[in-house]
């Protein structure tokens, strides 16, 4: 039984890549100060973790340790009550690039890459390790539609199935 722990353990501590696909480049220039604050889900490939949930916003502020604070949050309409999430992240490389490493539970992370925003950080395609994990963000509930449609095609470019991106607008 240890022997499986063990196996299990390795697996899942050097299993979890935090960086994006191979053919992905997270955005570089980034500025975390101007990121921070609230973003709302507008999209998003659904997930194990999310799965049900709407209204998804994801709030980021400084740590004390140089790290970024989530507190992810989601409203569960057959629970009808509010699901929430609080992770640290931290950069993979260095602070001007759009990669970092996020953590909900102990020492498990998982990738957090930004692969698009907009001049103004108002709207974020993020992506993670692997082509099965992807949000379209904003700094509001909705964005414009030819906005979302751009970063959905940008999403369809970079190889991602778009036909399993649920919208939330």
């Amino acid at each position: 039984m240890r022997s499986l722990l063990a196996l299990l353990s390795s697996f899942l501590l050097f299993g979890c890549s935090v960086k994006p696909p191979k053919d992905i480049h997270p955005i570089t220039n980034f500025d975390l100060s101007r990121y921070l604050g609230t973003w709302y889900e507008v999209a998003r490939i659904d997930n194990r973790f999310e799965k049900g949930l709407t209204q998804a916003s994801a709030n980021y502020t400084s740590r004390t340790d140089g790290g970024i604070r989530v507190l992810n949050k989601g409203w569960d309409p057959n629970k009808k009550k509010w699901k929430e999430a609080v992770g640290k992240g931290y950069f993979v490389e260095n602070p001007s690039i759009g990669a970092l490493k996020v953590s909900f539970f102990g020492p498990f992370y998982s990738g957090y890459n930004i692969i698009k925003l907009d001049e103004d950080y108002h709207y974020a395609l993020v992506v993670g390790s692997n082509k099965n994990y992807l949000w379209i963000l904003s700094r509001t509930p909705t964005m414009p539609s030819d906005k979302l449609k751009e970063y959905v095609q940008l999403a369809k470019q970079a190889g991602f199935d778009t036909q399993r991106i649920i919208l939330f607008q």
